[in-house]
């Protein structure tokens, strides 16, 4: 039995229970353009085992190793069992069996991974999900978990109440935190949690609160939690970057005759003078995603597939409806060889593209560039099949 639909239309906690109180054995699969993000989360008799998501920056091995459950020689070792020495196992299988962790801890840490992606999930309002009933033959886990989904749910719903208070001075995960001028009156010593140094350390004016969870490894929610706490008690001060553009009017004019500069050079193929301008452009404005498209597009053009995606994907997180920023990255993706995820890329750009007619321009281009990548990720699943 499939039960597939808009999330306007049954929300994502609705969801949730249903298969918790129906019992249900399968996959659930959410996808969201906005964000460009998508989860899987598997249930077994309701009850949850395993689930993952797209926009992960943090494996598992990396999460013990900042964690301190890991030495950087353990992980390597593990590594190299895997890369060089054909084992077949998951990494965390290996570091067990080599001693570095304990079952117990392990599953803990997947315990931890699992939840974090359900509470990402259960975060959003627009998406469409699907579930799949069926047997679970391959799940993809490195080590037994079965969380019950109502404790989930509870869990779930506090978040949202606390996010409630902490929205008031963090709206969205794109504000920059930026250390507070030092008060006047006597110097004293900060009393502060590891985590809250952990924080400090990670500030440096540029990084907004998304990057700075993906650096450290640990979830949207907890991060914002402690950097709510640094500011309230007037440690950081909280920039938000689309007020700041508005304030930043004088600022406008010089930005836009560096992209035209950039632009020009781009058209030239003076690839340098190109670069120039268009990060002189980013210093003016780190947070304006034309910029970043702009990199992007620079960088495809000298051969810098990874560092194209990369520019592309920082310009859709800071606005996911930029519909240029979705067509280029489909072919960045393509120069780094990631065919089926640059048909998926320019797949979501058809959709979008009905609301630019210059992007509409570029469609029979891109179809024939989509077909052509849907052979070659035909071929490569054959080859490895």
């Amino acid at each position: 039995m499939a039960i597939e639909g808009p999330l306007r239309e049954l929300g994502i906690h609705d969801v949730f229970q249903l298969l918790d109180l129906s019992r249900k054995t399968g996959l659930l699969r959410v996808t969201s353009e906005l964000r460009h993000n998508a989860g899987t989360v598997y249930f077994e008799g309701g009850t949850i085992i395993f689930a993952e998501i797209r926009s992960n920056p943090h494996p598992l091995g990396a999460l013990l190793l900042r964690t301190g459950k890991i030495s950087e020689a353990d992980l390597e070792r593990g590594r190299d069992m895997q890369q060089r020495q054909g084992d077949t196992r998951r990494l965390g299988e290996i570091l067990v069996a080599l001693g570095a962790i304990t079952p117990r801890e392990l599953q803990r840490q997947v315990r931890f991974q699992i939840e974090e992606v359900v509470f990402e999930v259960m975060s959003w309002r627009e998406g469409y999900f699907s579930f799949t009933e069926g047997p679970l033959t391959d799940v993809p886990t490195e080590a037994q978990v079965r969380i019950p989904t109502e404790a989930l749910l509870m869990e779930g719903a506090r978040r949202i109440d606390e996010w409630s208070r902490i929205e008031g001075r963090i709206p969205h995960l794109g504000v920059v935190p930026t250390l507070a001028p030092p008060a006047g009156g006597a110097e004293g010593e900060l009393d502060l949690l590891p985590p809250e140094w952990e924080m400090l350390a990670m500030i440096d004016g540029e990084r907004d609160l998304r990057a700075i969870a993906s650096e450290l490894g640990r979830s949207d929610f907890e991060v914002a939690k402690t950097l709510f706490g640094l500011e309230s008690a007037g440690i950081v001060v909280i920039v938000d970057p689309g007020t700041a553009k508005r304030e930043r009017t004088t600022l406008t004019s010089d930005l836009a005759e560096l992209v035209a500069r950039a632009e020009e050079a781009l058209g030239r193929r003076d690839l340098e003078e190109a670069r120039a301008a268009a990060e002189q452009a980013g210093a003016v404005h780190p947070h304006d995603p034309t910029v970043h498209l702009l990199l992007g597009r620079i960088d495809l053009a000298a051969g810098r597939g990874p560092a194209a995606v990369e520019e592309l994907r920082r310009a859709l997180r800071l606005d996911p409806l930029l519909v240029a920023a979705h067509r280029v990255l489909g072919y960045a993706l393509v120069a780094t060889g990631r065919f089926a995820e640059a048909v998926e890329q320019w797949d979501q750009w058809e959709r979008l593209a009905a609301r630019s007619e210059t992007e509409l321009a570029q469609l029979d281009d891109v179809r024939r560039a989509k077909q052509a990548a849907q052979t070659l990720a035909g071929t490569g699943a054959g080859l490895h099949g």
